[in-house]
């Protein structure tokens, strides 16, 4: 029997999915073995302390402060430090020094992924990142490989388990935003500092990477318009759901055409409405979700756990024995699939309905105003809800107005709003939400 390569694989960062990483790689080694056709030998992880508690008992001999030595010394490097640096340093350092390097830095890709992509095929290496997007859904290699000869028109993703969980606790049981992110927190989904989930930071990397491999194009971070879930309340929550509708923080990517006849990628996160009846309507919790529209295979959706450690380490392994393979049976290593330059679309350009909260007198003559400002600006209602209520102090009635609009550009439903504004009859816009799958 023929005695098989060994390839040292380099792990960097040994947290909750590095531990999990590290711990497969050792159990199972002969099944590793069986699918690459050589041993993959983890030869060290890189750490910042050596002897920090974790959660997996791993051997004390393998863990080292040295991470540049240990990237110069691997065939495979596996990334899950995160952040920008020194992770692009070493990654870097990897390439260069012709190592494969699978990685799960989203923030670092939509950051500084063109100068990665680049080395990677300068030196003719495997840059690998599926655990960078929804976990263990394998997404990035359908976009890439399964439905490269399609042409993607639009992606829509649920791709933060945090937003999602705090959502759907929201519209389950009618908790404001604080108490359920406050449950998010003590159940280990929202980190001590929230922000990168909350305000849609994360989501917004994420939408990048996504954008990048569906329009063969490279995105970065500031090309995605990104709103997060802070402004939600649970009055917009418990409205939206007596119309039929929930609301999830959705990355989007389309492709467009502009009011000058340019074609383009519109790459945004925001809050958004969604009929009940939507397939990523039924996301509920922590879980994940991508649905792709495609010109030929028509509409699919792929869902799952999108975060933890051993979900995120599947994705990790995937990418990991994929790139070995390809070690062991020589040729040349799957590189960048960017074709060509589709610009990124500014937000005006988008193209959606928008659902509008409007408190508004209780008089004659108020929905013939609303009516007009809409029609004025090429805006066609097609659901308006109207609530009257008392002022307890006052004895004041006012009324709560809730509209949803036709589709229309971003730009026409922005410029209505700040004219609905003007008008001497409205008291306040309470809420401003866009709309997708109507």
């Amino acid at each position: 029997m023929t005695e098989l390569r060994t390839l040292k694989v380099a792990l960097l960062g040994c947290g909750n999915v590095g531990a999990q990483v590290a711990r497969i790689l050792i159990e199972d080694a002969d099944a590793l073995a069986a699918r690459t056709g050589a041993r993959l030998q983890l030869s060290g992880i890189a750490v910042r302390n050596v002897n920090s508690k974790r959660d997996v008992e791993l051997p004390q001999d393998l863990f080292t402060t040295d991470a540049e030595t240990l990237v110069k010394d691997a065939d495979l490097v596996i990334e899950l430090m995160g952040g920008i640096e020194p992770a692009r340093t070493l990654i870097l350092s990897a390439l260069s020094n012709g190592a494969c390097v699978v990685t799960g830095n989203k923030a670092l890709l939509a950051q500084d992924g063109p100068t990665l992509y680049e080395e990677a095929d300068k030196a003719g290496v495997q840059l690998s990142y599926e655990a960078a997007v929804a976990g263990a859904i394998p997404i990035l290699r359908p976009i890439r490989d399964s439905l490269s000869g399609d042409r993607i028109t639009r992606v829509l993703g649920i791709v933060n388990g945090t937003t999602n969980f705090i959502l759907d606790q929201m519209d389950s049981t009618g908790a404001q935003f604080a108490d359920a992110l406050a449950e998010a927190q003590r159940l280990g989904y929202a980190e001590a500092d929230p922000t990168a989930d909350v305000e849609g930071h994360d989501a917004a990397a994420k939408a990048a990477i996504l954008a990048t491999l569906s329009f063969h194009t490279r995105f970065a971070l500031e090309n995605v318009h990104c709103e997060g879930i802070t402004k939600v309340s649970a009055a917009d929550i418990a409205a939206a759901k007596d119309a039929g509708f929930v609301i999830k923080l959705l990355a989007i990517a389309e492709k467009l055409t502009d009011a000058d006849g340019n074609e383009g990628v519109s790459v945004r996160v925001h809050p958004t409405l969604l009929p009940r009846e939507h397939p990523l309507a039924a996301v509920r919790g922590a879980f994940n979700a991508v649905f792709i529209e495609a010109e030929n295979a028509g509409e699919l959706m792929f869902y799952g756990q999108g975060a933890g450690g051993t979900p995120t380490a599947s994705a990790v392994l995937g990418d990991l024995v994929s790139a070995a393979r390809r070690l062991v049976l020589g040729g040349p290593q799957r590189t960048e699939t960017t074709t060509g330059h589709v610009p990124a679309l500014p937000i005006d350009a988008a193209v959606t309905s928008y659902y509008i909260g409007l408190d508004v007198a209780d008089q004659p003559g108020v929905l013939a105003k609303i009516a007009q400002i809409f029609a004025e600006n090429g805006v066609s209602i097609e659901i308006m809800r109207q609530t009257i209520h008392r002022d307890a102090e006052s004895n004041v009635e006012s009324a709560e107005l809730r509209i949803v609009t036709h589709r229309a550009s971003e730009a026409a439903l922005a410029a209505t709003v700040e004219a609905v504004k003007g008008l001497d009859v409205i008291n306040s816009v309470t809420s401003v939400l866009r709309v997708e799958g109507v």
